[in-house]
C-alpha cells in the first residue's frame, strides 16, 4: 500500500501503516518474522535527499529505527532501566539473551531523494514464542519492587517515530558521532569476541561501527577492519563474521 503511495506524495510527508496482525512477515534474507497478537508491527516511509549526512550513509537508518525502540521505552521515566538493547545490524534484544524485535529497511533512490521503507516489529504484549517489554516491565517490578504500568503497542510505535524524528534531526546536523554515544549505551556489543571468516578463523574484537554503519573489529596485528552484513552469519551464538 505504502509502496504504491508513496512517490505520489510531496517529499516533506511520510506516511505509516500499522497492523494489528501479519500473516505474512519478512525478515533480512528471506525469513519468515512470526507476528503473533500483541506485537508492534508497522511500515514507515520517509524521504531522505542524497546529498546529506544520512543520505551519504544509507545504512545507518536501520541502525537510528534500532535505537528509537529501545529509546521509546528506556526514555520513559522510571522505565531507563529496562534491558533493552540493540544488536548490530538491526535487531532489539533482552539484554543480550533474546531476540524481541527486528527492523528491515528498503531504499528507493529517485533523482536526488532516498524513499525509504522501514518495517519494524517488536515484541510488546506476547510472552510466546519468545519474551516482550511487558514480560521485562513485570520481571523489572518483581525484583526492584517498582509499580511500573505495562506498554502499549500504539504507544510505542508513536514514541518510536518520534524519538526516530529527533535522531535522523541530529543525524542530519552532526552526522554519526551525534548519535553514536546513545548507540553504544545500549548496544550489546562492547569487547565482545567473534571469528571472521568461519568458526576456526582468526579471533578479533568488536570496537565500534564506522562512518558508513558497518561493524569494526580488532585483529591482532592488523589494526581495525570494517565487516559487511552478511544474511545472517553475525550470530552472537556462534561468535562468527562473514566479512564480504
Amino acid at each position: 500500500l505504502i509502496g504504491r503511495l508513496m512517490f505520489d506524495l510531496p517529499e516533506e510527508m511520510g506516511l505509516i501503516a500499522v497492523a494489528v496482525r501479519q500473516t505474512q512477515g519478512k525478515g533480512r534474507g528471506g525469513n519468515v518474522w512470526l507476528s503473533p497478537m500483541g506485537c508492534a508491527l508497522s511500515t514507515l516511509h520517509i524521504s531522505i535527499p542524497l546529498h546529506s549526512n544520512l543520505g551519504q550513509r544509507i545504512p545507518f537508518i536501520q541502525h537510528l529505527v534500532s535505537l528509537a525502540v529501545v529509546e521509546a521505552v528506556r526514555s520513559i521515566p522510571g522505565y531507563e532501566d529496562i534491558e533493552l538493547r540493540v544488536k548490530w545490524p538491526n535487531d532489539i534484544y533482552y539484554s543480550d539473551l533474546m531476540k524481541i524485535g527486528g527492523v528491515l529497511v528498503n531504499s528507493t533512490l529517485i533523482e536526488t531523494t532516498f524513499h525509504i521503507l522501514i518495517g519494524f516489529g517488536f515484541n510488546v504484549n506476547n510472552s510466546n514464542p519468545t519474551i516482550c517489554i511487558n514480560d521485562l516491565i513485570a520481571k523489572f517490578n518483581r525484583e526492584e519492587g517498582t509499580e511500573l504500568k505495562p506498554l502499549s503497542a500504539d504507544c510505542l510505535i508513536a514514541r518510536t517515530v518520534t524519538v526516530l524524528e529527533r535522531l535522523i534531526e541530529i543525524f542530519q546536523e552532526k552526522g554519526p558521532n551525534g548519535v553514536l554515544p546513545q548507540y553504544y549505551k545500549y548496544w550489546v556489543h562492547s569487547g565482545k569476541q567473534v571469528r571472521l571468516g568461519s568458526e576456526e578463523g582468526p579471533v578479533a574484537w568488536i570496537v565500534g561501527i564506522d562512518d558508513y554503519g558497518y561493524l569494526q573489529v580488532h585483529q591482532e596485528g592488523k589494526g581495525v577492519e570494517s565487516v559487511h552484513p552478511d544474511g545472517n552469519s553475525f550470530d552472537m551464538l556462534r561468535n562468527l563474521i562473514v566479512p564480504k
